[in-house]
């Protein structure tokens, strides 16, 4: 055993605090002491979310196993906890025996022995009267005992979180793995820390894949999860809302919520009250209660419509028993354009939105659940919401949402704070409509929304993913769940470098530091887009954008002083995610470094059509020119640059191949993780550009053939080839 040096990793400016009794005080200077030795200690844990007080110890060889001891009497979910661990260890290649060396002792805070476990974690091994009250509900404490490692909580959640902890402990598989002994206080900044899965937008997932994303958010010590319902939550009585292959039924979300239990997870049904209701109210049945037609509002004033959140919530309210249930609520913007627009041009759109919140919360009172609500539309009427009653107040929480990266996101938050409001903050991964998600913005945004919503008093986090044009694939999203994570438990600022040299290896089991550096690569690819002329990320309409219409002429200006270095990122990616494989065959969650690789690939994609596309350009162009010439070096150059762009090895034929074999490798990422509705419609992406420049190569075909016969080349624009690029500009 050793005295623990207490650092954090916290910014000096940053608020520290030690625990004397029951008492805090500052802990500044002693971090000004540490500092210096702060980063070397840390460094050596790459642990997500970071402890907040942690000293590495000593390594242990585990190629003779380990054992798990739960202290008697052990708790139904402490004896859950090690089971799971156990399982985690196995998966590793690691034995697990009650007669190895080394050992994980687990006791729950009462006994003599657990309170000794705490004095040794604390702050100058100084014993404590009590688990000390910040860290009863989920924190823990974890000692080298020259064993292995000795663990102690308060409760189920703290011992199961101290275990997660003890999983990223181990590095190595099989007779080379090895745990990391380390003196740990931990405990959460934020008490409720989730996310919200859009099941809305096109991919629904299988329920085996919902379990394993409870199975990793609790990893990371995520406690809430909230599925996201427009039209694909079934409801007796509503048989015309949710479409066949692509809903939740009542059982299947009682056999989730109880899944969900076990790892400490509540989970929060959204379903939209207000707004984003499109696909129900396309039926004939619901067209009186739609605030305009075929829209996505419920119009305020029909009595149906609150009959609808009444039959929604009730039965939602018997299918998920935690304490909280989502309104949505949010982008009412057909409000006052159809049928309310006499009572909005009357009393204005704000009254008339929280007047319709009001009621929909009163008649939901007899549930005793608080209503969770999203913020973009009440917090412009920051005077409205100071006059609501106490009761709306009390009833509900505020959830304030903003996606892109600012200085301050106080102006999302403040409006709510002051007016009494419990108040969650929901930042965004910036997974959607991307050929992979944009970390540049979902971790600028993830950690100073958060950060601010913690200054000012904010209870929770609901990170988001949203997948508004239904082609986002899950697996991509994970490095921005783990850092909405690590943001939520941290209190402050999270560090991003940090994160970013920690992922690879505490989700995927990578010490190279490779598959960090490949994530870095598609941010890079994302930024240079960005600051490019054309001034977009990687989305998925460049992606798909034909390069030979107009628009694509007027987008591959832009792009071309930067598609060689865009080509270079991407493909660096891809190399760096090769050497991580090599280097480890044993790394964890293959799927999710597989929809890395498509990410690369379609990345790189779109810089290889706009240059393969001028070269076809310019080759045709050279070739028409050199069509009247009698030379025969002259009319055999015009026969090689036909060939260059159509024959075994054309230009042509690599842009249909690249769509062909993205497609195959799309459709495997989308079904390991999904159900198939929705998939049709995205492979239609593929076949139908497939099936373009398959016509395109027919044409060519022509083009040949009239060369062939005649010695003629018909005009470029006769064939659909845009001019070169000079001739463009």
């Amino acid at each position: 055993m050793f005295a623990p040096l207490w650092t954090t990793r916290y910014p000096i400016g940053a608020p520290s605090f030690t625990f004397i009794g029951m008492r805090f005080f500052s802990a500044a200077p002693l971090l000004l002491i540490a500092l210096s030795l702060s980063a070397a200690a840390q460094s050596s844990l790459r642990v997500i979310p970071i402890p907040r007080e942690a000293q590495p110890g000593t390594t242990e060889p585990l190629a003779q196993g380990i054992q798990i001891t739960c202290a008697s009497p052990c708790a139904a979910e402490d004896s859950f906890a090690v089971d799971d661990l156990r399982s985690y260890i196995a998966s590793q290649g690691i034995p697990v025996s009650p007669t190895a060396p080394v050992n994980i002792l687990v006791v729950r805070y009462g006994s003599a022995l657990s309170k000794s476990i705490l004095t040794e974690a604390s702050p100058g091994k100084k014993p404590q009267p009590e688990f000390p009250a910040p860290m009863k509900a989920e924190g823990y404490a974890i000692i080298p005992d020259g064993k292995g490692l000795a663990i102690t909580a308060a409760s189920g959640s703290g011992i199961f979180y101290a275990l997660q902890t003890v999983k990223q402990l181990i590095t190595g598989y099989g007779p080379n793995a090895m745990l990391q002994t380390a003196t740990i206080r931990d405990w959460p900044a934020m008490q409720y820390r989730g996310l919200s899965d859009d099941l809305s937008r096109g991919p629904f997932p299988t329920l085996e894949f919902q379990k394993k994303q409870i199975r990793v958010f609790a990893a990371y010590k995520i406690n809430i999860y909230s599925p996201y319902f427009e039209h694909t939550m079934q409801y007796t009585g509503h048989p015309l809302m949710a479409p066949p292959g692509a809903s939740l039924s009542q059982d299947q979300a009682r056999e989730l919520v109880a899944y969900a239990a076990k790892y400490h997870i509540t989970v929060i049904p959204e379903q939209e009250a207000f707004g984003h209701l499109h696909y129900l109210l396309n039926w004939e049945k619901y067209a009186p209660i739609a605030e305009t037609p075929h829209g996505q509002v419920l119009a305020p004033g029909q009595p149906e419509a609150q009959k609808l959140t009444h039959d929604m919530f009730n039965q939602l309210a018997q299918i998920f028993p935690g304490p909280f249930l989502h309104l949505g609520a949010d982008e009412t913007v057909e409000l006052g354009k159809g049928q309310t627009k006499a009572e909005v041009d009357s009393r204005g759109l704000g009254t008339v939105y929280l007047g319709f919140l009001q009621k929909i919360v009163a008649d939901l009172q007899p549930l005793h659940r608080k209503l969770l609500f999203w913020g973009d539309i009440a917090y412009k009427e920051p005077e409205l919401l100071k006059q609501l009653p106490d009761s709306f107040k009390k009833a509900t929480i505020a959830v304030p949402w903003e996606y892109s990266p600012h200085p301050t996101f106080v102006p999302y938050i403040k409006p709510f704070t002051d007016a009494g409001f419990e108040t969650w903050v929901a930042p965004g991964i910036n997974n959607w409509s991307r050929v992979y998600p944009n970390w540049n913005n979902g971790l600028a945004n993830i950690q100073r929304f958060t950060a601010d919503g913690q200054r000012l008093g904010a209870t929770g986090q609901l990170n988001t993913i949203w997948n508004d044009d239904g082609e986002a694939l899950a697996n991509a999203d994970w490095y921005g769940i783990l850092f909405g994570a690590e943001a939520a438990w941290h209190p402050g600022e999270a560090s991003i470098p940090d994160f970013q040299s920690s992922f690879g290896q505490s989700f995927h089991g990578d010490t190279t530091g490779n598959i960090d550096e490949a994530q870095k690569e598609l941010m890079a690819a994302h930024q240079i887009l960005k600051d490019s002329a054309y001034k977009t990320d990687g989305q998925d309409l460049v992606f798909w954008q034909d390069p030979w219409n107009a628009d694509g002429q007027r987008i591959a200006g832009q792009l071309r002083p930067i598609l060689s270095e865009l080509r270079m990122h991407a493909e660096r990616a891809l190399i760096l995610l090769e050497q991580a494989r090599s280097a480890n065959p044993h790394l964890r969650e293959t799927d999710a470094l597989d929809v890395l690789e498509l990410g690369a690939r379609r990345m790189d994609l779109i810089g290889l059509k706009f240059q393969i596309s001028d070269e076809i350009a310019d080759s045709y162009a050279h070739a028409f020119a050199l069509q009247t010439s009698k030379k025969p070096d002259d009319r055999l150059e015009v026969y090689r640059e036909l060939n260059s762009i159509n024959a075994v090895n054309g230009r042509l034929q690599d842009l249909r191949n690249n769509y062909s074999l993205l497609r195959d490798l799309y459709e495997q990422a989308w079904l390991r993780s999904n159900r198939p509705y929705f998939l049709r419609n995205n492979l239609e992406r593929y076949d139908f550009t497939i099936q373009m420049w398959l016509g395109r190569i027919d044409r060519m075909r022509t083009v040949q053939r009239q060369w062939a016969n005649s010695q003629t080349v018909p005009p470029a624009a006769e064939v659909g080839i845009p001019a070169p690029a000079v001739a463009n500009q």
